[in-house]
């Protein structure tokens, strides 16, 4: 299997430590999936200053391939995040710096290279929709993490394209849950999944629902347990698991990833 994160890479800056993360939805899935054991590649826009220099020098470090990554004159991605008893507060960001003001177009060697992946991963805040008409045609599957503050529109743009799709809707009931993923639904989906918080993740095939409750452990850092559990959900998914295992897997790698800080660690001082 080959898979690809697509869009953003940011730094999260926990204000209250002076430290910074790499992160970014599509980096998270890139890494996590290398972790799985899986030949995982990102592809995005780092910026010039000395964030987007230690993220890619992060990237590098792990051994992802990011040879059709570019690197824009100005800010990088970064949030600004507050960490209160394991759990992380965001304070606001830059609206994903150069991922945002210089999005990927596409060249004909880039088109060549998406070609060559079974998954590829992105998300809301990837900047990448643009690329969702080209990307139905190649021969892999189309991943989206739609996060917790989505629009109907937003969904609309891009439900059709898509494969497989993640929702974050911690304080919905499990009716109104199932209801949501019923309505939502194409003919084009795999599977629809919303997590819940400590509550239990609920999934549509468009034939019936599954239910998984997560793991539970006192986290460390929550950061980046919605991005950790849908990477192990789809990587054992599409190697051979049932939905309901897939996502029982799912839940055990986010528990661990809930006991690193950071997205994946690699957190460094900050001025």
């Amino acid at each position: 299997m080959k898979v690809l994160g697509l869009g953003d890479n940011v730094v999260d800056k926990y204000v209250n430590y002076r430290l910074m993360y790499p992160g970014g939805n599509a980096l998270n899935f890139a890494v996590f999936a290398k972790k799985l054991g899986v030949n995982s590649s990102f592809m995005g826009v780092f910026g010039t200053d000395k964030e987007g220099q230690y993220v890619k020098k992060v990237v590098e470090e792990i051994g992802l391939d990011n040879s059709h990554s570019r690197i824009v004159a100005g800010e990088n991605g970064c949030a600004r995040v507050e960490i209160k008893d394991g759990d992380r507060i965001f304070l606001g960001s830059n609206e994903g710096g150069v991922t945002q003001t210089n999005p990927i177009t596409l060249s004909t060697e880039d088109k060549d290279y998406l070609q060559t992946f079974d998954l590829i991963h992105m998300g809301l805040y990837s900047h990448v929709n643009h690329l969702l008409p080209v990307l139905k045609e190649l021969p892999g599957k189309i991943s989206y993490d739609f996060s917790d503050d989505f629009t109907e529109a937003e969904i609309q743009n891009a439900i059709a394209a898509v494969n497989f799709g993640f929702f974050s809707m911690s304080d919905e009931n499990d009716e109104d849950t199932k209801q949501f993923l019923h309505e939502h639904f194409t003919g084009n989906n795999e599977v629809l999944i919303v997590t819940r918080g400590a509550n239990s993740a609920i999934a549509y095939d468009g034939q019936r629902f599954y239910e998984v409750v997560p793991v539970l452990k006192e986290p460390v850092d929550t950061m980046a347990a919605g991005d950790s559990f849908l990477t192990a959900f789809l990587i054992n998914y599409l190697s051979g698991d049932d939905i309901s295992t897939a996502m029982k897997k799912g839940n055990a790698f986010a528990g661990d990833s809930c006991m690193v800080e950071g997205s994946f660690g690699y957190g460094v001082s900050y001025e």
